[in-house]
């Protein structure tokens, strides 16, 4: 395949993941696979990614902050727990095993598609604008971080979990806090990977553009009812993904 042809790939994956990724998670579910299927090896494929989220997150929060949700001065310090997890988990990343990494994501991939079969929805009377934080909440963090550092498949759904269910926040303010706390910890991890050679700039570059706009229109769109559809394609796709991951 050109890579003119993997460009134009990981541009449309990308708008995909972005949108699915503002509105829920799951999103490096098709990306980090989407790389790993275009040759790039599993540490390669894992800092790569994290140039399209930043990308990604940026133009999220601006467009949170366009539409008047902003709180960064909690974002940042919720954000700050995530920062030694992270740094510790980029740091295994770049030393696993390339198979062992695609087990475990293959592992991964298969619970994000269980979580999303069975999760069921929060009445959205029983949350609120400013939550309730509590050292779980911040220990949760970290745990967070760590995991994010490592891996990132999912850890949109842990976020939601912790800001939604631990914190109480709703669900749009849940995700504006995402992805300001995802766009903080990836800076480290970005940097672990590029100093380890471990990025492709330019594949990272496409399927960020990909992101950002989707992630633009997610954030647009947070507030309503349009995800059935794009739920059972994710489910597919990882699926999909994760029999390939385990060598079938």
């Amino acid at each position: 395949m050109s890579e003119l042809n993997s460009l134009f790939i990981l541009f449309g994956v990308g708008l995909i993941a972005g949108f699915i990724n503002v509105n829920a998670g799951g999103g490096s579910s098709l990306t980090l696979p989407a790389l790993i299927f275009l040759g790039l090896d599993s540490a390669l494929a894992n800092g790569t990614n994290r140039v399209a989220l930043l990308i990604q997150n940026i133009s999220a929060v601006q467009s949170f902050k366009k539409e008047d949700y902003h709180q960064f001065g909690l974002s940042f310090k919720l954000a700050l727990f995530t920062l030694p997890g992270a740094i510790a988990g980029a740091v295994l990343a770049v030393n696993i095993d390339d198979l062992l990494f695609k087990k475990i994501l293959g592992v991964v991939m298969i619970g994000i598609v269980i979580s999303m079969l069975f999760n069921k929805k929060r009445s959205e009377n029983e949350n609120n604008a400013k939550g309730i934080i509590t050292w779980i909440g911040y220990l949760s963090m970290f745990g967070i971080g760590f995991y994010g550092g490592f891996l990132q498949v999912g850890v949109g759904f842990l976020l939601m979990a912790s800001l939604n269910y631990l914190m109480k926040f709703d669900l749009i303010v849940t995700n504006m806090h995402k992805v300001f706390i995802i766009l903080i910890y990836t800076i480290p991890a970005l940097i672990i990977f590029a100093i380890t050679n471990n990025v492709n700039w330019l594949f990272g570059i496409s399927l960020g553009i990909g992101n950002a706009i989707g992630g633009w229109w997610g954030v647009k769109l947070s507030v309503k009812k349009g995800e059935k559809f794009i739920r059972f394609v994710l489910i597919a796709a990882i699926l999909i993904m994760a029999v390939k991951m385990f060598g079938f």
